[in-house]
């Protein structure tokens, strides 16, 4: 997806968040804390796994932004998103990624409070947004497990994009599970 602007991510992260939580909507406890063949995490760690990389995104993204306004650069309203990023959002979708230790579900947490959880976060990143559309995002980085160093504008889409991902492995998790459920 291309974006000109920090508007252009929030709408299209509010997007897949709308899809996400419409797709944990019906899903039973029992359901959701199936783990089927082959996979390693039910939906239940999934949704718990989503709610702890999305806090830890808007800490980043947070902390980047405290950075860019120490530099007092601010933005013409555009954003920057390197070619060495766009090349790697590109091929993630083929490749099977080890979430770190820091961010492994405990499978402990119900859909529902991580959906909170989720939910509650959102509130840190609407508090940025204003100024994330003020300021030069380009300078300051942090690194990504995968993406190396990125800028707070990287951070946002990989937040969407992670949870994007995520959601098509709940939805494709859902039809197994509801598949070894039915009769037949």
């Amino acid at each position: 997806m291309r974006y000109d602007t920090i508007a252009d991510i929030f709408s299209a992260n509010k997007e897949i968040r709308k899809r996400l939580v419409a797709t944990v909507a019906g899903i039973s406890e029992e359901e959701a804390a199936i783990v089927p063949d082959g996979e390693k995490w039910s939906i239940r760690q999934i949704v718990e796994h989503l709610a702890m990389v999305d806090q830890g995104a808007a800490r980043i993204c947070q902390k980047l932004l405290i950075e860019a306004k120490a530099t007092g650069k601010t933005s013409n309203g555009s954003i920057a998103i390197s070619g060495n990023f766009q090349q790697l959002i590109e091929k993630i979708g083929d490749v099977k990624v080890e979430a770190p230790e820091r961010v492994q579900p405990t499978g402990n947490v119900s859909v529902s409070e991580s959906i909170d959880r989720i939910n509650d976060n959102q509130v840190n990143f609407d508090s940025m947004r204003q100024e994330l559309e003020i300021y030069d995002l380009t300078e300051p980085k942090f690194p990504h497990p995968y993406f190396g160093p990125i800028s707070a504008v990287e951070w946002l889409v990989v937040a969407g994009g992670h949870e994007y991902r995520h959601t098509r492995q709940i939805e494709r998790l859902l039809e197994r599970v509801r598949g070894e459920k039915s009769p037949g």
